[in-house]
């Protein structure tokens, strides 16, 4: 047995737990994103280029992990272990993937539940009228369109460089590491510059933040301990976006924070007008009587 699935055969069951754990959680963190847009039927808020950059950089960074010598060695060692280790060995494969399926269907509701017109919402709904600011559908649509022809292409150079010149996967891998690094780096400046501008999260969801934001540095340690230093690029992403995405959960929960109290202090007002209105209109009559 190759030295390698010897070591997959004795599976480590606390990274095996928290790989699993993670997996879990990457599921839930994304649910309320998923759920938010659904339940506003928009995805007013969300930047394009923030969409368009988070997929591409998930389609590399599962490409990659697909890509790496020892990420393909342990899945190679699956047909002569037994179905725990097997299932223990390419949880760090699971979770990138999961991770890149789940993003996947924020780019599908971006498209689905895009604002198209003009209409004032509901004040339940984070969406108001669209301005001539706004991103135009032709741009979801364009958005739409690069993120699958770079899956498309990706998956195509990954199979040749597979299959084809196997001794060059590691170095393409490692290009792939990198351009999701550089992807991830800048996915979230334009989401922060639309939250900004917004002054409101949107259909952006909070609780997704405060999950994935602690746990992109768990996933990061979790996949640079099965990986090693070698797969810096599979691992190395996860430690930018966590922190990115740490400005912008603290950006937009200041926001939200600050738009609550404006509207507390308004229904304040509201209300102390419409009792000094009640109070002058009761006491109407009797001065007219008493004249």
């Amino acid at each position: 047995m190759d030295p390698r699935c010897e070591e997959m055969s004795h599976p480590n069951y606390a990274n095996f737990g928290l790989s699993l754990l993670l997996l879990v959680g990457i599921v839930v963190s994304y649910l309320p994103q998923h759920i938010r847009i659904i339940r506003l039927r928009s995805s007013y808020g969300l930047s394009p280029y923030f969409v368009l950059l988070g997929t591409t950089s998930g389609t590399c960074a599962f490409a990659n992990i697909l890509v790496l010598p020892r990420s393909r060695g342990d899945i190679a060692c699956c047909r002569e272990l037994d179905s725990f280790p097997c299932v223990a060995g390419v949880l760090g494969v699971a979770q990138v993937g999961v991770q890149w399926c789940c993003f996947t269907i924020i780019l599908l509701l971006f498209l689905i539940f895009f604002p198209r017109t003009s209409n004032p919402l509901n004040d339940d709904q984070d969406d108001p009228p669209k301005d001539e600011l706004a991103p135009s559908y032709q741009t979801a649509l364009g958005v739409t369109a690069i993120s699958v022809l770079h899956a498309v292409i990706v998956a195509i150079l990954s199979f040749w460089f597979v299959y084809a010149r196997p001794q060059h996967a590691q170095g393409w891998a490692n290009f792939l590491g990198i351009f999701s690094t550089v992807l991830a780096s800048i996915q979230y400046f334009p989401q922060i510059y639309t939250t900004f501008m917004l002054k409101r999260v949107g259909s952006l969801s909070i609780p997704m933040m405060c999950i994935q934001t602690p746990g992109s540095f768990v996933w990061a340690g979790s996949l640079a301990f099965r990986l090693g230093s070698e797969g810096w690029s599979a691992w190395g992403v996860y430690l930018v976006t966590g922190c990115l995405q740490g400005i912008l959960l603290a950006m937009g929960s200041y926001f939200e924070i600050m738009h609550h109290r404006r509207e507390k202090k308004e229904l304040q007002s509201r209300m102390a007008q419409a009792t000094r209105d009640r109070v002058v209109t009761e006491q109407t009559p009797l001065l007219r009587a008493e004249d």
